[in-house]
């Protein structure tokens, strides 16, 4: 019997690898000219590759000298060069790093720690991010920089620590999110051009848990994988476009989690969204109005065996019919009415060159500056001179309208160029979540195709880039009010890099424009735009993914840190104090656009908008609670509506009714347990919006 107990043991001592630290004790001084000293750890007999579920990178351990903590930066560098901040100008005045350990499940962040630093933190970026199956074998550094001469100190030593606890460590067995497992076989994404991996996707259906373990049964294939992004390629969490690919690596379209087959993908983090919603939302918004908006599915990510936390698997802006559906435009297709669409354009700070063109007029509010939009589709390499030509001329047309004295004449005025109500709703969504980014570098529109009887006009949207909104951010005066106040449309006003092109600063001078604004935000303040729908959303939402929210904070380590966004008010430090804060932000911008949205408040608007004003209470649904049917009456001789859609808290519709009656019984009998929207829509506009709960 000990013969067997020792030889158990034995086997079990073989496949563990005891933790394994290197320590430089030599150190040395920390020059005070703003340039990194490196001090260097030799590491080797290791595993080949280190990742955050087996065995990898687990901690750090410091002691330097230094009488001004505040002007020392510090980083970690690894053998393949992958470097990331552990603190960076913390303490102040106080002095010393005194045995300070950097560890991933510290809940005191090193930014809201006290000098001298002594015990256990939680480092700028955290440790994990080393752990993506890199060789650790090697020279890792320690990289110290003393930014401001005076005050010298020094290195006394540090240490490094891997084990089989490492940092990020997550007992990750299963989740009611779906998860996308990549695979690049180690080698490393870069940014703007695809490589080769194999991706899948584990959905078990809604109200069935999904497994890391179980097979891939939504997709299973080969894709194309880049990182994607401007400022968020840089997070550590980073953003990554998809193309899914057949079996001879050649895109092909393939239906994601139920959305409409395409090949073009975005897996987008939310390294910088701690209630994961901020681009659902306005994207869900935007599409009750009537109008396409990206569809979007929250999954968790396993990228080349290491997790990877919540992202939101979403449809990228693109022509097409089941995206932006607008007429398809070749290179051999150069006059009229071919050439006159689709088109769809960008509206971004960093264009110029040969991807897009400069606007004939300068912005009406500040005259000295300049501004551009960018050929989205056709792509720059594409489009050709003649097409360049026309879509050029129909914007300058469109700004002499606008510009024109005669602007708000309804027959010659700006009006005839472009869909009001698209214009009307983009602006609702956008000023609501106060984001300044959907009029200086993420704004699409959109031109169909003139056709017999049909001029093409252009239109605003699809909406996108949302993660900077919803909040008090110190980037300009109009974002950081803490009141709920300012216009995100005046953006020209916050200085340099915020160039946008005015159009809307003009429009608000009409005052038609202005009593149609009024009229559709106080039509949607009754339904999508309520108090009830949108805190709906929200808490429905957030027992959705309050699991898988733990194991993001717990991958990422984010709570307490303000990271992403220069944001005004402290981190609450919990999910559950992000909601609030989510909400109350909400709160406080429905009142004062309340307040503040002018035009007439009688809602008699003196342009024609795709808007329904009729009484909302003429729908009953019975019973809700609901078990196995539901039932929806209409109010005798009340117009019915076209179309009723039932979706459930992700956003995916589970039921479409077309041919409605005045009397319906749905059955609900395969819909799982929880909080379903029930949609009504008219005519393209969302006339009502109720909430249905299934309870068995």
């Amino acid at each position: 019997m000990k013969k067997q107990l020792l030889l158990i043991l034995c086997i079990i001592s073989s496949l563990i690898i005891s933790a394994q630290t290197f320590t430089n004790n030599t150190g040395g001084a920390i020059t005070d000219n703003n340039v990194y000293v490196y001090y260097p750890i030799p590491v080797s007999g290791l595993p080949t590759a280190i990742n955050s579920n087996t065995f990898g990178l687990e901690y750090i351990t410091i002691n330097i000298v230094h009488p001004v903590d505040g002007q020392l930066r510090f980083k970690l560098q690894s053998p393949t060069g992958s470097v990331y901040i552990l603190s960076s100008f913390n303490g102040g005045t106080g002095a010393d790093y005194t045995n300070t350990i950097f560890h991933d499940t510290s809940s005191v962040p090193i930014t809201a720690g006290i000098a001298p630093f002594t015990g256990v933190y939680k480092s700028t970026d955290a440790l994990v991010n080393f752990n993506n199956n890199q060789n650790p074998n090697g020279t890792w550094n320690l990289m110290v920089r003393d930014q401001t001469v005076g005050g010298v100190g020094s290195v006394v030593s540090w240490s490094i620590t891997f084990s089989n606890t490492p940092a990020g460590f997550i007992g990750f067995t299963s989740t009611n999110l779906p998860i996308v497992i990549i695979n690049t076989n180690g080698v490393a994404i870069p940014n703007g051009t695809r490589i080769d991996a194999t991706m899948g996707i584990i959905y078990n259906g809604p109200g069935m848990l999904n497994h890391p373990t179980d097979s891939a049964n939504n997709y299973n294939g080969k894709i194309g994988i880049q990182v994607r992004g401007a400022s968020s390629a840089s997070y550590p969490q980073q953003p990554y476009g998809i193309e899914t690919r057949d079996t001879n690596n050649v895109q092909a379209d393939d239906s994601l989690l139920g959305m409409p087959p395409e090949h073009d993908w975005c897996l987008i983090s939310n390294w910088n969204d701690k209630v994961f919603m901020r681009n659902t939302l306005a994207y869900r918004l935007f599409h009750q109005m009537g109008h396409y908006a990206s569809r979007t599915r929250l999954v968790e990510v396993m990228l080349n065996g290491t997790y990877e936390g919540v992202y939101v698997l979403d449809e990228q802006i693109k022509r097409g019919s089941k995206r932006v559906s607008i007429a398809k435009l070749d290179s051999t297709e150069n006059t009229a009415p071919n050439v006159t669409g689709g088109y769809i354009l960008q509206n971004n700070i960093w264009g110029g060159g040969t991807d897009g063109w400069q606007l004939q007029y300068h912005p009406i509010d500040h005259p000295t500056l300049n501004d551009h939009l960018l050929y989205d589709y056709p792509k720059y390499t594409a489009i050709t001179d003649t097409q360049k030509t026309y879509i050029q001329t129909f914007i300058n047309t469109f700004e002499t309208a606008l510009y024109d004295s005669t602007f708000t004449d309804t027959l010659i005025g700006y009006k005839h160029y472009i869909g009001m109500s698209s214009f009307l709703d983009y602006f609702i969504v956008n000023e609501l979540s106060r984001n300044g980014d959907g009029y200086k570098k993420s704004q699409f529109m959109h031109k169909e195709m003139d056709s017999t009887g049909y001029f093409g006009t252009l239109k605003m949207g699809p909406v996108w880039d949302f993660d900077w909104a919803w909040k008090d951010i110190n980037e300009c005066a109009i974002y950081a009010a803490t009141d709920g106040s300012g216009w995100s449309y005046k953006v020209n006003d916050c200085g340099p890099d915020n160039n946008s092109n005015g159009w809307t600063v003009r429009m608000m001078q009409d005052t038609a424009f202005q009593n149609a604004l009024r009229c559709r935000w106080d039509n949607f303040r009754t339904n999508i735009l309520s108090d009830t729908a949108l805190y709906g959303y929200i808490d429905s939402m957030t027992t959705y993914l309050n699991d898988a929210a733990a194991r993001h904070f717990q991958r990422w380590g984010t709570l307490g840190i303000n990271n992403g966004t220069p944001e005004v008010e402290p981190d609450p430090g919990t999910f559950v104090g992000e909601i609030a804060a989510f909400k109350s932000w909400i709160a406080r911008r429905l009142a004062w656009m309340d307040a503040n949205i002018p035009g007439n408040p009688n809602c008699t608007p003196q342009v024609t908008v795709n808007i329904k004003n009729e009484e909302t209470n003429f729908i009953s649904i019975y019973p809700n609670p609901a078990n196995e049917t539901v039932n929806i009456k209409f109010k005798n001789g009340y117009k019915l509506p076209d179309l009723i859609e039932l979706s459930d808290i992700t956003g995916k519709t589970v039921m479409q009714i077309k041919n409605i009656s005045t009397n319906l019984t749905l059955n609900i009998s395969s819909l799982a347990n929880g909080i379903y929207f029930c949609q009504f829509t008219s005519k393209n506009a969302v006339i009502k919006m109720e909430k249905i709960v299934v309870v068995r």
